[in-house]
C-alpha cells in the first residue's frame, strides 16, 4: 500500500491540457540544454540487458530487477534499473573521446520501490555519461558539472514560466555544496532524510557529496552500489519543493569508479563475486574510459518546475486504490 500526503489547499497551477503540453515542453527543453551544457550526443538505450553482462545496476544494492525469459534467444533478460554501467560500456564501444558524452532516455521498472508522492514503480530519467581525463577526477570538476546542470534546469524554468503566466515556481541558482559527513556532524540526532529536509529548506538548492561509504556513526547517508560511483566523488542534487514542504532529489550523479576504487568498494560492500562479470573485468583491467555521469529524473523535474504535489500528475503508472481515492478527493489528477 502506498503512502500519500495531501497538501492543504493544494491546486494545480495548470489545467490538465496545459500540464500535458508543459511536460512535453520541459522534456524537449531539458534534452537540448543538457546536451549543450555537457557536450552530449543523444543515443538510443536498452530497456533490458543480459544479467550475465553485469551491466544492470543494483542502485542501493538490494532492489530486485524484473526478470523474464526470451525463449527464442534461449536466455533471460533483466529490465534495467538504470544505465550507469551500460553507458560507460557504450562510450567504449562507440569510440568517444574525453570531453564528449552521451544522453539517453532511460525507462525502468523498480518493483521494490515504496510508493508515495515522489516515488513510482515506473522511472523515467535523462541518463548521461561523459568521458573525462585522470586529471579531471576531482571535486572541483564534479562541482562545475553540477553547476551546469542547475543552470540548465533554471533556464528551462524561465522559458516555461514565460509560456505559462500562472506558474510562479522559484528556484535558487546558487548551490550549497556539503558532504554527507558534514551534514551528519551538523545534525547528529536526525535521520539522513531529516537532515536533508532541514538543510535544503534553508539553502533551497543543495548538492550533498560523498554518498555510499560509512559515516562516523557507522551508517551510510544512503546506499550506493559499489560498482559505478566513486563514493568520494559523487552526490545528490536536491531542490526545496514548496507544495510538499520537503527536499526533492532530482539527480544522483558522480565521477565513476576507476580500477582502484572499484577494487576497494567491491571489497567494502562484500561484492567480490562481481569481479568475474564482463563489465567488472574490463574495468579492473583499465580497459574502459574514465567517466562522469548520472541520472536526472524527468518526472521529478516536471514535478518541480510545474509545482505538482504527486508524481502521478506528470507520469502514467500504477497506484493503489487508497492513493487514487485520496488524490481524487483532494482534486489531484492522477494520469
Amino acid at each position: 500500500m502506498g503512502s500519500v500526503i495531501i497538501p492543504e489547499n493544494y491546486h494545480s497551477c495548470l489545467s490538465s491540457y496545459e500540464t500535458q503540453e508543459a511536460i512535453g515542453m520541459i522534456k524537449n527543453l531539458m534534452q537540448k540544454k543538457l546536451c549543450m551544457a555537457l557536450n552530449l550526443k543523444r543515443v538510443t538505450a536498452p530497456l533490458f540487458v543480459d544479467p550475465a553482462s553485469g551491466l544492470n545496476d543494483d542502485l542501493n544494492g538490494v532492489e530486485r530487477p524484473v526478470t523474464f525469459d526470451i525463449p527464442d534467444a534461449k536466455m533471460n533478460a533483466q529490465v534495467v534499473h538504470s544505465l550507469a554501467k551500460w553507458k560507460r560500456m557504450a562510450l567504449y564501444r562507440y569510440d568517444f573521446r574525453p570531453g564528449k558524452g552521451i544522453l539517453c532516455d532511460m525507462n525502468a521498472i523498480r518493483r521494490d520501490e515504496e510508493l508515495d508522492n515522489l516515488h513510482s514503480a515506473y522511472v523515467d530519467q535523462w541518463d548521461w555519461e561523459k568521458i573525462i581525463t585522470e586529471e579531471e577526477r576531482n571535486t572541483e570538476y564534479l562541482k562545475n558539472t553540477v553547476k551546469r546542470i542547475v543552470e540548465s534546469i533554471c533556464n528551462a524554468l524561465d522559458e516555461v514560466k514565460y509560456r505559462y503566466e500562472n506558474l510562479h515556481t522559484e528556484l535558487n541558482r546558487e548551490i550549497s555544496f556539503i558532504t554527507s559527513q558534514e551534514l551528519e556532524d551538523m545534525y547528529p540526532g536526525l535521520t539522513p532524510k531529516e537532515r536533508e529536509n532541514i538543510y535544503v529548506k534553508e539553502k533551497k538548492t543543495v548538492f550533498i557529496m560523498q554518498i555510499g561509504d560509512l559515516l562516523k556513526s557507522g551508517e551510510p547517508h544512503d546506499g550506493r552500489a559499489p560498482d559505478y560511483d566513486d563514493w568520494k566523488l559523487n552526490g545528490d542534487l536536491l531542490f526545496w519543493h514548496e507544495p510538499l514542504n520537503c527536499a526533492l532529489e532530482v539527480s544522483s550523479m558522480g565521477i565513476r569508479v576507476d580500477a582502484k576504487t572499484l577494487d576497494e568498494q567491491l571489497t567494502k560492500a562484500s561484492c567480490d563475486e562481481r569481479r568475474n562479470l564482463t563489465f567488472h573485468k574490463m574495468l579492473l583491467n583499465n580497459e574502459l574510459p574514465l567517466t562522469i555521469g548520472g541520472g536526472i529524473g524527468q518526472s521529478r523535474i516536471c514535478m518541480l518546475l510545474l509545482q505538482k504535489a504527486h508524481v502521478g500528475e506528470v507520469q502514467a503508472s500504477i497506484w493503489d486504490e487508497e492513493t487514487l481515492t485520496a488524490c481524487k478527493k483532494a482534486g489531484i489528477e492522477i494520469l
